[in-house]
């Protein structure tokens, strides 16, 4: 049995204009040790995925309108919240986005890392500092012990980076959701970055779920992906699968703008092709049709009036396009 399943999941939010589906139908499982990666452009619903997972989605503005998201057996959407907070932290945790809005500039990196084995793992607060010192050494922080007493101002982007995977993996969690963990970090830090959730990832045996917008990252660190595309998700499958033969055309438009993946599929030199044309508006997603129609030069009629069927191509492979066998 999977250690994740989310079925059928549709979120929904309150707009000015109304009620959205920001996630449309969206399937997938998440096994044991597993490297899941989510791709797509800003907007197209991969950290509101991630929110729901952990039970966040913004009070009073979203919700889960329906489907499943079961974990270890468990039916997360009818969790209490009580329930939910046990669990966040301790058997999911969360790397955000950006480490100097998610750390608290009031607290040395120490005592905020300590918090959490406080929380969840019941130490008292000499064990909770000399396992939060352990955690900064195992980050690769040098002069750990020192480096605890620290506030996040007091750090380089890329060591509030670690602190905060620090931070995720100090329960050991069964699953690691990364949100764009390398954000405004330059390649060099990227590479250690990547090179250090893969390691933690061996040696603590965590899933991990990596959100991003870059196909050459997904390519590095992920076994699997799924591409997003306006809520919904237009393909599924082994990264090396994919990255040789996609089946969705906005898959093929996402491998297209990264050099060293298409050098390692043809030997000659390619222009970079754009993928045309922006996410449509939140109003417009949940339509049934094909999101992507406008911006695809393979478009049919039929894609501008009818939801594309999600085709498998054998067990692992599947994609959302009406066209994906010709493909």
């Amino acid at each position: 049995m999977a250690l994740l399943s989310v079925k059928n999941l549709r979120i929904e939010i309150k707009t000015r204009a109304g009620v959205a589906p920001v996630i449309d139908d969206l399937s997938f499982d998440l096994d044991a040790g597993e490297s899941l990666s989510f791709v797509g452009e800003s907007g197209c619903g991969k950290s509101m995925t991630a929110l729901a997972l952990m039970g966040l989605l913004p009070e009073g503005v979203g919700s889960v309108a329906s489907g499943s998201i079961t974990f270890d057996g468990e039916d997360l959407t009818q969790a209490s919240e009580a329930r939910l907070r046990a669990l966040r932290g301790n058997d999911i945790s969360m790397i955000f986005q950006e480490p100097m809005t998610s750390l608290n500039p009031l607290y040395t990196v120490g005592e905020q890392i300590a918090e959490v084995l406080r929380a969840h793992q019941g130490l008292s607060r000499k064990q909770a500092w000399d396992q939060a010192v352990e955690l900064l050494d195992a980050v690769r922080i040098p002069n750990a012990r020192a480096r605890a007493e620290d506030y996040p101002f007091q750090m380089s982007g890329g060591q509030r980076q670690r602190v905060m995977i620090a931070i995720a993996l100090a329960c050991q969690p069964k699953i690691l959701i990364a949100d764009e963990p390398t954000t405004a970090l330059d390649v060099t830090v990227q590479a250690q970055i990547f090179d250090l959730l893969q390691d933690m990832r061996r040696q603590t045996g965590s899933a991990i779920i990596l959100i991003t917008h870059d196909m050459g990252a997904v390519a590095e660190m992920a076994e699997r992906m799924i591409v997003m595309y306006a809520g919904r998700k237009a393909e599924l499958g082994p990264v090396d699968t994919i990255i040789a033969h996609p089946r969705h055309p906005y898959t093929a438009g996402l491998i297209s703008c990264v050099p060293h993946i298409l050098s390692t599929l043809t030997s000659e030199r390619e222009d970079l092709v754009e993928v045309p044309g922006i996410v449509p508006a939140l109003q417009d997603f949940g339509k049934d049709l094909c999101l992507f129609a406008s911006r695809c030069r393979h478009a049919q009629p039929k894609c501008v009036n009818q939801r594309p069927p999600e085709i498998a191509f054998g067990n692992t492979h599947q994609a959302a396009c009406w066209r994906a066998e010709e493909l």
